[in-house]
Order: structure tokens, then C-alpha cells, then sequence
């Protein structure tokens, strides 16, 4: 458990070798980039914005080109594809399409150009579908809807709102017009909002005709088309199926494209590597013939990097340890078991400058408290199995992922022996099989005892692994007091705490309160009894002067002491925290055990066995994932709220280096 000693660097190089030397340093991936303050110096930065932005431009286009081949010609992948990682590319193909980036940005914009033409026609298609159906109401018409008046005649075309009858309409008109008797009318349609109408008459009576039926709400049509409707729907559909045909031979283009994903996916991370280097330049200092670069390298690798530069670059390079000042990044360096446990430490907070990294102890005691939160051995089996099977099946999988699964798979372990410990295999499933298909239960018998049959003794156990861990806690923060030699902070802030909490354990088991809880009686003897209470005085009176040392005030002093010395209702709360170990075992145990019940109500027989299965399969597939999941939340609580909360504050900068962040691709160096 180890967070890497981190090396300063400086690089000077000849600005006509900037390019080799960040392509290097980028491939490498081992130096994160900081920025000097050399404005003072009379150097400059180049400005790259331009070509940056057409690199990303150009990222996107190629992004944006697999996504249509993706939208229209779906690559198959499996359930599991996300765990294989990125496609393996030798250097010499990306080589190869970074010369050809010119020809493959041409295909990127052809396949783009043909998802624009298929957009339009769609849209084209789904205008003409809209006047069709604006056209339905008037397919009855057998002339134009702006139809031309004859020598004698006119014709009024359009709506009334609602729905209305012939009868009713030539009522309302000869109400209000009723001297015009030459007056033909015709209702062509209806649908929920309007009733379209043509109306007949004499071009003497066409005002008086067109006014009376505005009074009722007559309008005329927005569009006033000059073809009978029946034929134009005609015309409309022969356009929709021309459309469709473009749409079907651009698609066929598009298919035809396919076998240009690869070449693409390798395109998009060219010009974004390519975009990430001209970042970095536009971010150095240089002079006419000069640039120069400061980061921080690892220390394991600080050597081979300069060996690299030295062997191809006409170079300076300066390394030297980070100053009292300087806050270096942190990357963590941990055995195959605690780096699995990485990534619960990062999701706190990398280690402060100064601090320990905790991964080591803490990865143990996630998994051996992970295992009694889950405590089945089936279930342990089962996660194990498979997380094994993916860390084999897919080695080139995403490095987090792959410690996460790591992570699980050691959990899978543990869980396996606590479910062994406690009887749980399926919850009591051997118990309830043999019952019911062979009419004789046989029992799996616990290594240790049944927490269904003894909760109590489960709970005290829960509390004692509780108060191991936090007394653990205590003792890191002691370790890296006495490592940066504050000793009198270790006395006073841990071993007299340690006194203190001791007193009161020593105090407390002998009672009948904990008696009564745990089912049990201690007796000490005397001479325990009398160094509980000298450890409980003696740690509460030096917690009470010491803990505000820093005063020189004697009151404020005792008075921060008081308040330390009242934190022991925290370690209370801390280590009641630690019944959720109870909480989680019993729920899965007593999920499983219902679930097996459920499953037996069918009895023994084939259908009985049909029926068992079937709820068996789903019960236990719902028990597993919903208690994985609860087991990993409350063991990260455990760590992240009681555990660190005794020693570790977190803080730290991840270490990000200059290296080559691709999207689609790894890139195989020679």
C-alpha cells in the first residue's frame, strides 16, 4: 500500500523537435504536464487554437459518421461487449490512416451528407403525408378548389366550423337570404372540427350568398389548390413513393459503407490524439529555437523516460523531488489484491499530501465485511464463478472495470466462507429440497452457528468486528503520527483514547445490561476490574487536558478537551453502525429462506418441481442482486464514514498524464 514518490521534471529541447518529442512523451503516458510561470522570461506560446478546433471538428465528424452507421446498420455485439475493451490497432494502420485521413474525412462527410438527403426526403414525406390528410375532408370534390367562375355562375369553397347537415344548411341560408332561390348547395365533407361545403349561385347573388354564410362561420380554404383533390392525393402519392425509392437507394449507399466503420473509428482517434497534442503546444513556453516542458513523472519511471529523450532529442532534463511546496499528483501502486480496492479509495479522495494510502488494510476489511453482509456460499460461488469467467473471458477489458471485478471476486470468496460458517446455501434451500421431493430433510450443519437460529449472538459479533475496525482506524492515525515523529500528538490523540475506550469496554461487559443483550455473563476478576476503571479515568482525564494543547488558554483548553471527551458518543454511534452486518446477513438469509418456501407450496412432483425451479431461478436471481447491492453500499459507508473517519481525510490530485486518450481504439506499439 504505497501512494508513488513522484519526480519534478523539465524539459528543454530545440523547438524544430517539439513534435518528436511530444509524440513520445504522448505515447509514453507517464508525465503529467504543468505550466510554468515563464512570462517573465521573454518567452511566448504559439497559438493552436485554429488547428485544435479543426482536429476536434474533424474527431466529431468521423463520431458523428459512425453514429449513423450504427443508427442504420446496428453492430452486433453481445450483453457483455462493454468488458472487451478497445480494438487492439498496430501503430503501422494508425500510421497508415493518419496519411490517409484526407481520403477517410471524404467518406466521414459522404456518409453524412447521406443521413442529411434521407432526413430531408423523410421530412418531404411527412409534409405531403400532412396535405394529404388536410385533403381528406374534400376528396369528394370533383372540381378545384379554386374553381373559375363561369359567364353566369360562381362557386364559394370552404369550411363551417362543426359538424352540419345539408338539411340544416340550406335552412340557415334561407333564413337569412330568402329571396335567392337560384342557390345550390353541397356539403363535400366532414370530419370532428369543420364541415366543407360548395355553394352555387348566380354571380349577381354571389356578395349576398358568401355573406350569409360568413354569419354561420363559412371561411375559405388557406390553400386554394387548382387541382381536384382525388387527383392531386394521386400526385402526392406518386411523390411519397419517389421519395421512398431515394430513401432506399441512399440507405443502400450507406449499407455499402459498412465495412468503413473500422477505418473510421481509427480516423476519430487520430485527429483526437492529434487535437490533444496541439492543446500541449499551445500551452508551452518558447523562445525562437527553444521550448520547454514541466511536469511530474513517477519516480520508477523517471529514468527510462530520460533514457527515451536522450537517445533520439537533443535535450536538458532536469529531474528533482517535489518541494514542501508543491503539491505532486497521487497515483497508487498496490499488490493484485489491494488495487482491486483502488477504486473505493478514489471514490473518497486519493491521499492528501502527507497521508498514508489506506487501500491495503481497507481492501481486506471490505471484503471480510463485505462476505458476512452477504454470507450464502451459493451466492458466493456465483459471483465468484463469474466474475473470474469475465476477468478471463475479456483480458483486455477497461483497467477500473476490471479491478471492480477483481474487487467482487474476492468478496465472492468471502462470501463463500461465511456462508459456510452460517449454513447458507440458498438460505436453507438443502433443508427444504430434500424435504419436499424426497421426504427426508437433510441439513448442511454450520461451521459456526445459524444467525436465523441466534441473532443476538450475531449482533455481538457484529459490534466486536465493529470495534476491531474502528481500534484499526485509531491505529493508522498512529502509525503516520509516529512515521512524521509527532509523538506527543500520538499519545494524546491515540493511545489515550485507546486507554479510554478500553476502560469502558472492560467496564461494560461485566454488566447485566450486556449480559441480558449478549445471553451471556462475564465475570472478571478484580484486578481487571480495577485497571478498567484506571484506563477509563486515566484516558478520559488526559483526553480532557490535552486534546486542546494548542490553547494556551487554560479554560478554552479544558473546554476543547470536554468537547473531545464528549465524541465518545460518536465511537457509540460508530460502532452501533456496525449492526447493518446483522441487518444485511439476515436479509439475505431470510429472502432465500422465503423464497424456497414459496417455491415448495406446489409440493413434490413434477409440477411441483417445474414450480420450484421457476420461483427458485427468479427468488434467488432477485436476492442476489438486490443484496449485492446493499452489501456493497453499506461496507463502502462502513469504510468511507466509521473507518476513515478515525484517520484519513483524503484530498490528493489523481495523476493524469499526457498520454494518447482514445475513444474507439488501443494502439499496439512496435
Amino acid at each position: 500500500m504505497a501512494v508513488l514518490p513522484m519526480r519534478k521534471i523539465s524539459i528543454c529541447g530545440l523547438k524544430k523537435e517539439r513534435k518528436g518529442i511530444l509524440e513520445l512523451l504522448q505515447s509514453s503516458g507517464v508525465v503529467e504536464l504543468t505550466e510554468p510561470d515563464l512570462e517573465e522570461c521573454g518567452l511566448e506560446k504559439t497559438d493552436t487554437l485554429a488547428s485544435r478546433q479543426l482536429f476536434e471538428r474533424n474527431a466529431s465528424t468521423a463520431d458523428q459518421a459512425l453514429e449513423i452507421l450504427q443508427s442504420y446498420i446496428p453492430e452486433k455485439k453481445s450483453m457483455l461487449s462493454s468488458l472487451e475493451g478497445k480494438k487492439l490497432t498496430e501503430a503501422a494502420d494508425f500510421k497508415a490512416a493518419g496519411e490517409g485521413s484526407e481520403s477517410l474525412l471524404k467518406d466521414a462527410n459522404q456518409i453524412l451528407s447521406f443521413h442529411k438527403k434521407i432526413a430531408e426526403d423523410k421530412a418531404a414525406i411527412a409534409r405531403i403525408q400532412g396535405q394529404i390528410e388536410s385533403l381528406t375532408p374534400w376528396l369528394d370534390l370533383d372540381i378545384p378548389v379554386r374553381c373559375p367562375d363561369t359567364r353566369c355562375c360562381i362557386v364559394l369553397v370552404g369550411t363551417l366550423p362543426g359538424s352540419i347537415s345539408l338539411e340544416e344548411l340550406y335552412r340557415l341560408t334561407a333564413e337569412r337570404i330568402p329571396e335567392i332561390e337560384a342557390l345550390d348547395l353541397h356539403v363535400v365533407g366532414t370530419d370532428k372540427d369543420q364541415t366543407c361545403i360548395a355553394a352555387v349561385c348566380l354571380k349577381e347573388d354571389g356578395e349576398a350568398v358568401e355573406e350569409a354564410l360568413r354569419s354561420f362561420g363559412f371561411s375559405r380554404p388557406a390553400q386554394a389548390l387548382d387541382q381536384v383533390p382525388s387527383r392531386l392525393k394521386q400526385d402526392l402519392e406518386r411523390e411519397i413513393e419517389r421519395l421512398s425509392d431515394d430513401i432506399q437507394a441512399v440507405e443502400n449507399k450507406l449499407h455499402s459503407c459498412a465495412n468503413r466503420r473500422t477505418s473510421l473509428q481509427v480516423l476519430s482517434d487520430y485527429f483526437r490524439i492529434r487535437a490533444q497534442k496541439y492543446a500541449v503546444l499551445g500551452d508551452l513556453w518558447q523562445s525562437e529555437k527553444a521550448f520547454f516542458i514541466t511536469g511530474y513523472v513517477p519516480e520508477k519511471d523517471a529514468a527510462k523516460l530520460e533514457e527515451k529523450l536522450n537517445a533520439r532529442f537533443t535535450v536538458s532534463i532536469e529531474t528533482e523531488a517535489p518541494s514542501e511546496e508543491d503539491d505532486p499528483p497521487v497515483l497508487l501502486k498496490n499488490g493484485t489484491f489491494a488495487s482491486s480496492a483502488e477504486g473505493v479509495t478514489a471514490s473518497f479522495g486519493l491521499p492528501a499530501k502527507g497521508e498514508m494510502d489506506p487501500t491495503g488494510v481497507m481492501s481486506i476489511c471490505y471484503v471480510f465485511l463485505f462476505g458476512l453482509m452477504l454470507s450464502d456460499a451459493a451466492y458466493g460461488v456465483i459471483v465468484f464463478a463469474a466474475c473470474l469467467w469475465a476477468l478471463k473471458k475479456y483480458p483486455r477489458m477497461d483497467q477500473g472495470m476490471a479491478k471492480t471485478l477483481r474487487l467482487f471476486m474476492y468478496c465472492g470468496l468471502s462470501t463463500l466462507f461465511w456462508g459456510i460458517m452460517f449454513s447458507g446455501y440458498f438460505g436453507d434451500a438443502v433443508d427444504v429440497i430434500s424435504r419436499t421431493f424426497f421426504g427426508t430433510q437433510v441439513s448442511i450443519p454450520a461451521l459456526w452457528f445459524i444467525p436465523l437460529n441466534n441473532p443476538m449472538k450475531l449482533l455481538m459479533y457484529s459490534m466486536l468486528f465493529g470495534a476491531i475496525h474502528l481500534y484499526l482506524g485509531l491505529g493508522l492515525k498512529g502509525y503516520m503520527l509516529i512515521r512524521d515523529k509527532k509523538y506527543l500528538d500520538f499519545f494524546c490523540d491515540v493511545i489515550l483514547w485507546y486507554a479510554f475506550l478500553t476502560g469502558l469496554v472492560l467496564i461494560l461487559l461485566p454488566t447485566e445490561l450486556f449480559g441480558s443483550i449478549a445471553q451471556t455473563t462475564i465475570v472478571f476478576p478484580a484486578a481487571v476490574n480495577t485497571l478498567a476503571k484506571v484506563l477509563a479515568i486515566a484516558g478520559a482525564a488526559g483526553i480532557l487536558l490535552m486534546s486542546g494543547r494548542s490553547s494556551k488558554n487554560p479554560v478554552l483548553r479544558i473546554a476543547l478537551g470536554a468537547y473531545d471527551l464528549y465524541n465518545i458518543t460518536g465511537w457509540v454511534s460508530d460502532v452501533l453502525s456496525y449492526s447493518r452486518l446483522l441487518a444485511l446477513g439476515l436479509a439475505t438469509g431470510v429472502i432465500a429462506s422465503v423464497v424456497n418456501q414459496m417455491g415448495s407450496m406446489a409440493g413434490g412432483g413434477v409440477l411441483g418441481a417445474i414450480v420450484f425451479i421457476l420461483v427458485f431461478i427468479a427468488g434467488h436471481t432477485f436476492n442476489l442482486g438486490i443484496n449485492l447491492l446493499g452489501a456493497y453500499v453499506h461496507t463502502c459507508r462502513l469504510q468511507y464514514v466509521e473507518f476513515f473517519g478515525k484517520f484519513y481525510e483524503g484530498g490528493g490530485k489523481a495523476f493524469h498524464p499526457f498520454k494518447e486518450n482514445t475513444k474507439y481504439i488501443e494502439i499496439k506499439e512496435d
